[in-house]
């Protein structure tokens, strides 16, 4: 698989910014927290130094507060990768994704985007060919879909190559508690050599390992209207065996869902706002777990019962 974008190599995660941004749609609403831009530029600055060189983003994250901040944080980093998203209206525009891609490539201060996603699958047609054309300009290297099911991956493909343009990246939604819904769109993904960003790999944070069913959720967020005290109760198994294969790692608790999807095949993208996260992301990048382990991680989850998925997630 080519693990290339604009002659630069993917590292093995990628830092995901949905924390980063701040108003709606930014990081107290969704996270039931908010970070100083001083400790948000000190983690930018030591993942960097640590060879995070990918970082994904999207115009809705704060709506456009997380691109500003990160087109600041990047002005003199010459190897970062650079993944942001359009989140396409229901109804179609014409010259929607070029205006969208305009502001975004504006707010990062930057002349091109190394990987440009569909956000949500809506008008593929239409969205997918005014995107080609924006590869075709300069404006942008390589194009991503997320949140697809299947039928619509296949149909992005085809779209793109009748364009000329290959499609390749998806990005969706992969986690011990949500891999049962990704296995078609994986499976086709490896057969045709489009790399697998998975996000939520933690779910926010329920499978990190820092919180449970006594320890919740900030209730007034989104992730705590998503995810409660019950769903914690349930999964309790599954969080004390992360916690024993972190002992023998030995590592914090939330590499070990990260490696894991990591061993599945997948670049996950892992939201850091604190330096020490950071370097607990670095050494989670050594682990090699055993078949034994992955699979008794995998029957765990799946005894939960429990099936994450976003309230903005079609598929």
């Amino acid at each position: 698989m080519n693990r290339e974008i604009s002659k630069k190599l993917i590292p093995p995660c990628v830092i995901g910014t949905w924390g980063y941004g701040s108003g709606y749609n930014g990081a107290k609403m969704v996270f039931g927290k908010s970070y100083s831009e001083e400790q948000l530029w000190d983690t930018f600055e030591t993942a960097y130094e640590l060879g995070f060189t990918m970082w994904d983003t999207a115009e809705v994250y704060g709506m456009g507060n997380a691109e500003k901040l990160l087109g600041k944080m990047i002005t003199d980093k010459k190897e970062i990768i650079l993944s942001t998203k359009h989140m396409p209206g229901k109804k179609y525009r014409s010259g929607e994704v070029t205006k969208a891609l305009k502001n975004s490539l504006e707010r990062l201060n930057v002349e091109r985007i190394d990987l440009y996603w569909l956000h949500e699958p809506y008008n593929l047609q239409k969205n997918l060919e005014e995107m080609a054309n924006c590869v075709k300009s300069g404006m942008v290297k390589q194009i991503g879909i997320s949140n697809c099911d299947i039928e619509q991956l296949e149909k992005a493909d085809h779209i793109l190559k009748q364009c000329g343009v290959k499609l390749s990246a998806v990005q969706n939604h992969f986690s011990l508690l949500s891999m049962e819904r990704q296995k078609e769109v994986l499976r086709y993904c490896k057969e045709q050599d489009i790399r697998f960003y998975g996000y939520m790999i933690l779910e926010q944070g329920a499978l990190s390992g820092h919180y449970d069913s006594s320890n919740p959720f900030p209730f007034f967020s989104m992730r705590g209207f998503l995810f409660g005290k019950n769903k914690f109760r349930k999964i309790q198994p599954l969080l004390d065996y992360e916690r024993k294969l972190a002992e023998k790692y030995q590592v914090d608790s939330a590499q070990i869902p990260i490696a894991w999807a990591r061993m599945k095949g997948v670049i996950p993208i892992v939201g850091v706002t604190k330096r020490k996260y950071a370097e607990q992301l670095a050494e989670g990048m050594k682990i090699q777990m055993t078949e034994d382990e992955m699979e008794k991680l995998e029957q765990l989850a799946v005894d939960t019962g429990v099936c994450c998925k976003g309230g903005w997630e079609t598929v």
